[in-house]
């Protein structure tokens, strides 16, 4: 079971790291090249969705879980984005958002599907947080995120996702912000929950990483920035692995 992994690993006092794979953004040859990095690199978990439509998203599982021993769970940005052949499904809540489509109604719909495929379901409470710059989820998911400054609210939510039955905490600033959920946040999410904490969004470099582990993150979560340098899904595996 991919939770009872997390939470062995995280009572040992370890950090996991994992790999978001965008499929709108990687045509096979160059999926191919990332799963050669990612046998270097030794992730822990594969991520793979996107905001846009993901038609490959099939494919692109079915090639990962041919080449590759780490845990396939889907990200899903819509409900085009399902195939039976993961190993789960990040089940995700937009609990910063008031889009009800996506706190019950893409849920709803998708349910009896996920339910016949077998896949692990992990409930998560998903927190886009404002990273700089207008991000592909807050513009397909029509909300609005938390305000970076405004901690207070994050807590609040995340505190709120946990009472609501959620078993993971997902911080995210959004694929290609200009700014990471900044460390207090992720401090002070920390510290009011008792389940694992996501963070993923502008975690750019290996001092972001570092101080994203540091601040509490529990799993850290990079998509956009190996994209051009694939050499630094290993300097980040590094960092995460320092812990």
């Amino acid at each position: 079971m991919i939770l009872n992994t997390v939470h062995t690993k995280i009572k040992e006092g370890k950090k996991l790291f994992a790999v978001l794979i965008d499929p709108d953004k990687f045509p096979k040859e160059n999926l191919l090249k990332i799963i050669t990095a990612m046998e270097t690199a030794n992730p822990d978990l594969i991520l793979v969705g996107g905001s846009l439509v993901a038609s490959k998203i099939e494919q692109v599982v079915q090639i990962l879980k041919e080449n590759l021993s780490v845990p396939v769970i889907l990200f899903p940005g819509n409900l085009l984005q399902l195939t039976p052949n993961a190993d789960g499904i990040l089940f995700i809540s937009l609990i910063s958002g008031r889009n009800p489509e996506l706190l019950i109604g893409n849920h709803v719909a998708s349910a009896p599907f996920i339910k016949e495929s077998g896949m692990e379901v992990l409930s998560t409470g998903y927190v886009l947080i404002d990273g700089g710059t207008t991000t592909s989820v807050e513009y397909m998911s029509q909300t609005k995120p938390i305000p970076a400054s405004k901690t207070e609210i994050a807590v609040a939510t995340a505190m709120a996702g946990e009472m609501l039955g959620q078993k993971l905490i997902y911080l995210e600033g959004g694929s290609g912000a200009q700014s990471p959920v900044p460390v207090d946040m992720i401090s002070a999410v920390k510290e009011n929950i008792s389940i694992p904490l996501i963070v993923g969004g502008g975690l750019n470099t290996k001092e972001k990483v570092q101080e994203a582990c540091e601040a509490g993150a529990d799993i850290i979560v990079v998509g956009n920035a190996f994209e051009k340098d694939l050499s630094l899904l290993k300097d980040f595996k590094a960092v995460v692995d320092s812990y």
